[in-house]
């Protein structure tokens, strides 16, 4: 997370970052045949096992930093797919310098701890959930001493994202308030910093406009109209020191992109060609990979989001729907862009429902609620009443006669349909996620099939 000028630099930054990697990128690509072929096939597996760190590299041009949105609106825009049942609070952190201290406050209201790598790789921290402490997050191979009073907190590697996701309701009581004080007593700064003041380090809570950059949609334009400045981005993004973990077959096909991604080679007519078709060509795959994994209800679910091991196309498709999405301990997600029937969502002539039967509601030890997102940025729906989401938690929900809870999903109140029950829609294509946090039962178990969405 970043201020505006933080946000305005790195997107200037994505402007010169072309000029830059050409001037310095070795040129041993020759232009025949096999060169062509190879270029085609090398950056194809490229971009499919790094995109991820395209948008990673953009989001942190600020580390050991907490912030976080003084609201959700249609307006937040720098990860995709953003939620409004919890709030935020995160960083990128960096241990390059040596520890850094996380003081966590005692609250009344329930959070969780998401931690990963810089391709959304989640690790278990031994920060345990809803416990309050003041810990010290160590870089891989610390000798030092630690202070008395301090938590070691080993980390596995040396720049990581941390964030904190804080519920506003418990068991249907609304703790907002609870939430956001506790935000605030989150602190996180150098452990020389925290030795001077502990108080220091306060998490920043800043206008939501300034989280309004769209990097999917940067990426997404870029692929399409400027595919070898996304490369060029992709690769300065990948040799970044603060690009780890790598194994030893990421070096390989970074190397290999390397040799063939030079000045000769970006001269060369032909090899740009190929370069440009196989970033376009990979990019849609990507797309592809995530729309195409439905369920018989045409719900999309995956259940190794942050554990792909291998499986990059995985990574990368979740990346650009659900980045930074929690592994199925802590959440399951279910994303929808088509109705029961396998036509796309659009309310720009009717709206839509999906009932829960009585039997089929979703099991969670927190909560369960549902999203709507604009089709291309997957951000929020604006709407006259600022209403985001329809979870377990709304005030007033409404139960049916038999046991099962409809949602309704258009954009104005359709006749009949209860207000607490009722998710704004765009008047057109929009998607829907349903979230479990906390899986319980069959959620747990990953034998949930959410319901048919249906028009009205």
């Amino acid at each position: 997370m970043k201020t505006a000028s933080r946000i305005r630099t790195c997107v200037l930054a994505l402007l010169c970052t072309l000029g830059a990697v050409l001037a310095t990128t070795p040129a041993e690509a020759t232009g025949d045949g096999h060169d062509r072929s190879d270029a085609y096939t090398v950056t194809r597996q490229y971009v499919e096992r790094f995109y991820p760190r395209w948008l990673s590299y953009q989001q942190a041009q600020d580390s050991n930093h907490l912030t976080g949105p003084l609201t959700m609106t249609p307006t937040f825009a720098v990860v995709v797919a953003p939620n409004d049942d919890t709030l935020y609070a995160g960083t990128f952190v960096d241990l390059s310098a040596g520890p850094v201290v996380l003081t966590v406050p005692s609250t009344a209201t329930t959070w969780s701890l998401f931690t990963s790598d810089v391709f959304g790789n989640t690790f278990t921290s031994e920060v345990p959930n809803d416990t309050a402490g003041t810990y010290a997050l160590v870089p891989p191979g610390f000798t030092g001493t630690l202070p008395p009073g301090l938590t070691r907190i080993d980390v596995p590697y040396t720049d990581t994202l941390w964030a904190l996701r804080v519920d506003k309701f418990v068991n249907g009581i609304d703790r907002t308030a609870a939430a956001e004080q506790f935000r605030k007593e989150l602190h996180l700064a150098a452990l020389s910093d925290y030795l001077n003041d502990p108080t220091t380090g306060a998490t920043e809570l800043i206008r939501v406009s300034e989280y309004g950059v769209r990097f999917k949609v940067l990426a997404d334009n870029e692929t399409q109209h400027n595919p070898i400045s996304f490369l060029a981005q992709l690769q300065t993004a990948m040799h970044s020191p603060t690009t780890v973990p790598l194994n030893a077959s990421d070096v390989a096909l970074s190397q290999h992109f390397d040799k063939l991604f030079g000045k000769g080679a970006i001269a060369s007519p032909a090899l740009r060609d190929e370069f440009e078709q196989a970033t376009r060509d990979e990019h849609a795959a990507i797309i592809a990979n995530y729309l195409d994994h439905t369920g018989p209800t045409n719900w999309i679910h995956f259940t190794d989001i942050g554990r792909w091991g291998t499986n990059y196309l995985n990574r990368s498709s979740t990346t650009e729907f659900l980045q930074w999405g929690n592994d199925i301990d802590t959440a399951a997600y279910y994303h929808a862009f088509k109705d029961g029937s396998g036509a796309q969502l659009d309310a720009s002539t009717h709206g839509y429902v999906m009932t829960f039967p009585a039997g089929q509601i979703p099991e969670a030890s927190r909560f369960w609620s549902i999203t709507a997102y604009l089709p291309r940025s997957i951000t929020l729906v604006p709407n006259v009443l600022d209403k985001y989401v329809v979870a377990s938690y709304t005030p007033g929900l409404v139960t049916n006669a038999d046991g099962s809870i409809s949602i309704y999903m258009a954009p104005s109140l359709p006749p009949g349909a209860p207000t607490s029950n009722w998710l704004p829609a765009p008047q057109g294509k929009f998607n829907i996620m349903l979230r479990v946090y906390g899986p319980e039962g069959n959620v747990a178990d990953d034998t949930y099939i959410p319901p048919a969405i249906t028009p009205l």
